[in-house]
């Protein structure tokens, strides 16, 4: 069954207002035409509350794993898809502003990209970024992924890394599911343990970054480092 005339002439309507002006769309609205492009024949609307109502947040729903959004019912692979798309060129303009940078240059546009892909999901995890003597990006590396509320960083390991990678220094991040960045004395004591570890190697350990939601904790603002 194909869109009747209402349905098309409120996507035309909201494709005009999109155009004009798209910061004064709603975010199901945006949501609602970006599904409208992946599944033409149905009215979106219904399907795009719904997502935003299950995930929370607009970007939360982008950041949902695929298994997680199969989960509603109507939406399939090929609206995951374009959800993701919307994830994906996010993160990648975020990273564009400092891929070819010194990081230390460009902490701001670092930190933007870290709360954009680390602030939205559920599960802790922690990353390694490897960065170069000129502190420009190596490597960005998943290190551990744990459940909702623990998850390990093995030092021999991040060490063992970061010399096959000829890095110089090494920036650590990790996620707090629960939503506040403050670091647990897990986390300080094991941040000492692989500063201490990679100084004998002659490794620097620019900071330990703790994301929770749209806010962080650095380490080295804080003077834990």
């Amino acid at each position: 069954m194909g869109d009747t005339p209402d349905h098309l002439g409120h996507r035309a309507r909201l494709r005009a207002r999109l155009l004009d002006d798209a910061d004064g769309l709603a975010d199901y609205e945006l949501v609602e035409y970006l599904l409208a492009l992946a599944i033409p024949r149905r009215d979106t609307k219904p399907l795009a509350k719904t997502l935003l109502r299950e995930f929370g947040s607009l970007a939360q729903l982008v950041s949902a794993d695929p298994e997680s959004l199969r989960r509603v019912d109507g939406l399939g692979d090929t609206g995951i898809a374009a959800l993701k798309i919307v994830q994906a060129t996010g993160l990648r303009l975020l990273k564009g502003e400092f891929r070819d940078k010194p990081l230390l240059s460009s902490w701001d546009a670092l930190l933007d990209w870290l709360r954009a892909d680390m602030g939205p999901i559920d599960v802790e995890r922690v990353r390694v970024l490897y960065l170069n003597a000129r502190n420009m990006l190596i490597r960005d590396e998943l290190a551990s992924e744990g459940s909702i509320d623990q998850s390990a960083i093995y030092v021999r390991e991040v060490i063992r890394r970061a010399l096959e990678l000829g890095a110089s220094a090494i920036i650590l991040v990790h996620n707090h599911p629960s939503g506040s960045p403050e670091p647990s004395r897990q986390d300080i004591a094991i941040t000492k343990e692989i500063a201490s570890a990679a100084a004998k190697l002659g490794i620097a350990l620019h900071d330990h970054i703790v994301i929770g939601g749209s806010d962080y904790r650095s380490f080295r603002a804080m003077g834990l480092l």
